[in-house]
């Protein structure tokens, strides 16, 4: 008999992970309880923007490989490995993670669940959740039934999670016995004959793996953006900096781009639920160091924001400023904790008249903060702006050059808050041009001079 499988939550990491296992051959139903949702779902329409998913959807939607529901009853009858991919956001009221999304899923399959079932868990939990839902199990699983649990984490990267579903860079699931080990791997057996790395362990260790991942990358990104805060005091080229200690195959000189900082839905969020995590196991000062990670790239916004000020004379109030990007990244529409967003908005409460471009992040931004004048391209943006802010590293942004902007803008200043864009050819074309991590000297109208620093990122060049 061919495996089915179901898909607890049709959220981005649900909704990805169900049409890439129907692309992989098997039958797959998806659980959500937003029917709203489902009939979207269902149509290929996503409430988010993710490159190949939509066609991915149609694609098998219309083969009959992937269909939807809200019943749980249903999900229990038609699958043999049930993915739970719900999410676990910040609590309301601590950093801690909230976990009441998967304790509901794993609940309401218990319910259901009369036969032979494996539940693998995908969403990003604490560590020692598997091991506490295992024996929810135990206690709660219907007589005559025999389910099993285990942890299979996710690594996507938005813009790019087609891809990182269907080749991974490796697989990592956390197991009880063999026979569920051999379940999992007959999910994977295309990918794994890729000679894709297979990691094996046990249920903690799984769980400890995408936050160790995530806790990593967040403290990569705040190493070099301290050193983004040395060179804009004393001098120096963050970018050649990064080149050179990136060299070294210890280090790598991936995600060592000093910027604007990181946000998203995942790694500020995993990192405070890390320590909030490790401080309920009495070892509150493990991870003592995320918290200055953490408070590093929030001062990346403060960095931005102090930079515009200065280079409007030290007053937004009533300057045009031209904000070209808000999602925390390009190739998504994700807003959550977005460094871009959160500038934007403190410069429109210090007065400014901020207009606001992003190919595909407005509409997210105007449900968080509609105050914002949010506009259709580039051009409408920079129009009469007396500061331009490039905050997201989408490719419209990257190729633009000094004729483009100079017949709209008022004053020709530029913020490339992702080091994307050539400094030299900028200036040498009229423009006053800065970012992360270079030294900014402007006039001042209490001192001769007044030396301001700045943030660096991506392949900057000086």
């Amino acid at each position: 008999m061919s495996l089915r499988v179901s898909v607890i939550g049709t959220g981005y990491l649900g909704a990805t992970h169900a049409a890439c296992m129907a692309e992989l051959g098997f039958q797959v139903i998806g659980l959500d309880v937003d029917r709203e949702k489902l009939e979207a779902l269902a149509e290929g329409i996503l409430p988010f923007h993710e490159p190949g998913l939509p066609e991915l959807l149609k694609k098998h939607v219309a083969s009959g490989q992937l269909r939807f529901t809200d019943s749980y009853a249903e999900v229990a009858q038609a699958a043999d490995i049930h993915f739970i991919t719900v999410g676990t956001p910040q609590r309301t009221d601590s950093t801690s993670a909230d976990m009441s999304y998967v304790d509901g899923s794993v609940d309401s399959l218990l319910e259901h669940i009369t036969g032979q079932a494996l539940i693998v868990g995908k969403s990003t939990v604490p560590v020692g959740t598997a091991r506490r839902l295992s024996e929810r199990i135990a206690e709660k699983a219907l007589p005559g039934s025999k389910i099993s649990l285990a942890w299979n984490p996710e690594f996507l990267r938005e813009g790019f999670a087609v891809k990182d579903t269907l080749t991974p860079d490796r697989l990592v699931y956390g197991v009880q016995n063999d026979e569920d080990l051999a379940l999992i791997r007959q999910v994977y057996a295309s990918i794994l004959a890729r000679k894709t790395p297979e990691v094996v362990t046990d249920l903690e260790t799984s769980e400890l793996v995408k936050v160790a991942a995530n806790a990593f990358l967040a403290t990569k990104i705040s190493f070099i953006n301290a050193f983004a805060e040395v060179t804009e005091t004393v001098g120096g080229d963050i970018a050649t900096l990064a080149d050179a200690i990136g060299y070294d195959d210890r280090i790598g000189r991936r995600f060592l781009n000093a910027g604007v900082g990181f946000g998203g839905g995942c790694l500020p969020k995993d990192i405070r639920a890390l320590q909030a995590r490790v401080s309920e196991l009495g070892l509150s000062h493990t991870m003592g160091f995320l918290a200055e990670v953490d408070q590093i790239n929030l001062r990346r916004r403060d960095r931005v924001v102090s930079l515009t000020e200065t280079m409007l004379d030290y007053s937004v109030e009533g300057k045009k400023v031209c904000v070209l990007g808000v999602t925390f990244k390009p190739n998504s529409d994700d807003v959550r904790d977005s460094p871009a967003l959160d500038i934007a908005v403190r410069l429109y409460n210090s007065g400014a008249d901020v207009s606001v471009y992003d190919p595909q992040g407005n509409e997210n931004a105007r449900r968080r903060f509609p105050r914002l004048n949010y506009v259709g391209s580039w051009r409408e943006a920079a129009a009469e702006a007396d500061v331009v802010l490039l905050l997201t590293e989408w490719d419209e942004f990257r190729v633009l050059e000094p004729h483009d902007l100079a017949p709209l803008v008022r004053q020709q200043q530029l913020i490339d808050g992702r080091n994307v864009l050539s400094r030299s050819l900028w200036r040498e074309a009229g423009w006053k041009i800065t970012g992360p991590g270079e030294r900014f000297e402007v006039p001042s109208p209490d001192l001769d001079t007044r030396t301001l620093g700045i943030l660096q990122v991506p392949g900057a060049q000086t």
